[in-house]
């Protein structure tokens, strides 16, 4: 088996001593995170997807939620102190964070971002986020990828 390459999300957690487990699978192209968790018969609950955000004040915000969720704008904007936040364009993922749809990750985009975890994930063990880069999910606690995140808790989901 070939050694899986690193990504900078990982090189971060191992610098962090934050101890992650990876999952690599074959994607050429953007799948959904629901068809990744088929795909490595993974539970949904645990699965978590990184959406990105603008604001009214024109400042970008990072949301994690789990992935058969929809985020709920009201909610995030009342989390990162906005009047409004909007879904950024998949064509600006890239230039805004530094990854590229698919492999979107709370940890180590170009810039900071101010990050809002869904309060769901602190009752799990576990959860399981992109790696960074298409093909790669990493696994590990909540708590610690909100250390790595410099993230916080919020209830930013519909419907709960």
């Amino acid at each position: 088996m070939k050694p899986v390459p690193k990504t900078n999300a990982m090189r971060i957690l191992e610098s962090m001593k934050i101890p992650f487990t990876s999952y690599t699978y074959e994607c050429e192209e953007f799948v959904d995170a629901i068809q990744i968790a088929d795909l490595l018969g993974l539970p949904y609950e645990k699965v978590y997807k990184t959406l990105v955000a603008e604001g009214h004040s024109r400042e970008y915000y990072v949301f994690v939620i789990p992935i058969a969720e929809e985020l709920d704008l009201k909610k995030a904007a009342k989390s990162v102190g906005e009047k409004s936040v909007e879904l950024i364009h998949v064509n600006d993922i890239n230039k805004i964070t530094g990854y590229i749809r698919g492999g979107c990750t709370a940890v180590g985009m170009k810039k900071q971002y101010v990050t809002r975890i869904d309060a769901s994930a602190r009752a799990l063990a576990s959860v399981i986020v992109s790696g960074g880069r298409l093909g790669m999910q990493i696994e590990l606690t909540p708590d610690d990828l909100k250390k790595a995140a410099k993230a916080e808790y919020d209830d930013i989901i519909r419907g709960k």
